[in-house]
């Protein structure tokens, strides 16, 4: 692990592989560690940077809450320390703000957008369906039953029951990586501000190429969003991966690492 400071606290991360710098952007109360099964096929084509967002992994967690625009800028901070120009930016879910609010505000950092299972806010997006919000708000059960609850509604139908070893990985690093409440709620106010007001508005000003990445089966940003996001962005294009849920990093890592390199050879 390696670190910068940047907007006043330490941001931990790590490079992978050689070639065009590629950025992942990590979703609500996720490390870096989300994208170990994709980062190994990534790096034999691209420079992978993966980091920490401020509030988890080895990054500074200072008190919130955290703006889309807040993590943006720390993002631009670490692209700049490390040289970072022109990069494919990739950000998943919450990280799909991040990613957002990056190419609007620094549009010169980002060559390339990947939108990942992400919608652009406000009140014209397609929510999280009810059964999967229910199952997400619920704080009854303990940590492990809701770990696996959540699995359920946030992965496509059989993927706890078809992969226990993947699922015995998760649960293990979230068990010694349990939420920490106070900075996951800073991160949270993330979506809940612009749930208010989002970046619908403001999309046709970006101009680089993007991939609208979705999973099939996702019921935490139904891939629908997809459609929306794509009218709104110019140069753009959907791929929605089949048998994959919102967690498409984790259950089809493969899948998504392939649609990333056929879209960017389209872009060579």
């Amino acid at each position: 692990m390696s670190a910068i400071h940047a907007n006043g606290i330490q941001i931990a991360y790590e490079i992978h592989g050689s070639g065009r710098p590629l950025l992942l952007i990590a979703g609500l109360g996720y490390s870096r560690w989300m994208w170990r099964w994709m980062v190994p096929g990534l790096a034999e084509r691209f420079q992978v940077i993966t980091f920490d967002n401020r509030g988890v992994g080895e990054s500074e967690k200072p008190p919130g809450p955290y703006t889309a625009e807040m993590l943006a800028e720390d993002t631009a901070v670490l692209m700049e320390t490390l040289g970072l120009e022109n990069a494919i930016v990739m950000g998943h879910s919450m990280g799909g703000f991040i990613a957002q609010a990056l190419a609007l505000n620094r549009p010169e950092l980002v060559g390339q957008l990947v939108l990942s299972a992400t919608n652009f806010g406000g009140p014209n997006h397609i929510p999280v369906t009810p059964a999967a919000l229910a199952v997400l708000l619920d704080t009854s059960a303990d940590p492990v039953t809701r770990f696996k609850n959540g699995l359920a509604v946030s992965t496509a139908p059989g993927f706890p029951e078809q992969n226990p070893e993947i699922v015995e990985q998760w649960l293990a690093w979230r068990v010694t990586n349990p939420i920490e409440p106070a900075p996951y709620q800073a991160q949270l106010a993330i979506g809940l501000a612009l749930a208010q007001v989002g970046f619908e508005d403001r999309l046709t000003a970006v101009s680089c190429p993007t991939l609208l990445l979705f999973g099939e089966h996702d019921q935490v940003v139904p891939p629908g969003n997809a459609d929306l996001l794509a009218a709104k962005i110019p140069n753009s294009a959907i791929k929605i991966l089949p048998d994959a849920g919102h967690f498409f990093p984790i259950e089809t890592p493969k899948a998504a690492n392939q649609a990333i390199v056929a879209w960017d050879g389209q872009k060579l």
